[in-house]
């Protein structure tokens, strides 16, 4: 199995490509998704946000008041930064645990859909391959706003706290142009999903993964026959 990067910029249409990924049986793992699962009430990651940000980002139940903890980050690169040192760790814990029961049960490839691929670097190493979906500029903050129903100024600052789209694009190894409507986004991801396919990536993998099981049973056969001796 191997492991394609999804990323973008807020608003330009992830998540709708996600779906397309899915809607063709390709598993996706989610960082938004784990993202919501390890700041749950009790977990580590939500009593490090209690200590460091205190309760003003909590409802009263407990649960994390996502819409203020952004607009306190998007406005302090300190406190951001901070937060995501708080998150990611355990995020990118969930995210590897949810690949390897994919690896598991047979898939060639997954996809990941991680915002902040090219902003942490955390994930870097374990890609195959890199898709960037973007579209123009104007385009972005209007989905921005219309989505999360915010000020132009707030909308800009979620956008701004993000690498420029056209970076990301230099570095990625397909690009999905979400300037039109769904369907010409659909099309492009079926296209990349045949392109996927015909890889023969997860053989390698598969084959490296073999060896390196073989590798760690003899040595557990060696160390047990030497300790026995």
């Amino acid at each position: 199995m191997f492991i394609v990067g999804l990323t973008g910029g807020i608003g330009t249409g992830k998540s709708t490509a996600s779906k397309f990924f899915l809607e063709n049986d390709i598993p996706v793992v989610d960082a938004d998704t784990m993202a919501r699962k390890v700041v749950e009430p009790g977990r580590k990651a939500w009593k490090a946000i209690r200590k460091e940000f205190g309760e003003s980002v909590f409802y009263d139940d407990g649960q994390l008041n996502r819409e203020a903890l952004g607009d306190l980050i998007f406005n302090d690169v300190d406190k951001r930064k901070k937060l995501n040192e708080i998150t990611h760790p355990e995020i990118y814990k969930e995210m590897l645990k949810a690949a390897w029961n994919h690896l598991l049960d047979g898939h060639q490839f997954i996809v990941m859909d991680l915002p902040l691929l090219f902003e942490s670097g955390r994930m870097l190493n374990f890609l195959h391959k890199i898709i960037v979906v973007t579209c123009e500029e104007d385009q972005q903050l209007e989905r921005v706003i219309k989505r999360g129903q915010l000020s132009e100024e707030r909308a800009k600052a979620r956008i701004n706290a993000q690498m420029p789209l056209e970076t990301k694009c230099n570095q990625a190894h397909f690009v999905l142009d979400n300037t039109e409507d769904i369907d010409h986004l659909k099309k492009q991801v079926e296209q990349l999903i045949v392109t996927l396919r015909a890889s023969n990536a997860h053989w390698k993998m598969r084959i490296y993964f073999i060896a390196s099981m073989m590798l760690i049973f003899y040595l557990i056969i060696f160390l047990y026959s030497f300790l026995a001796f």
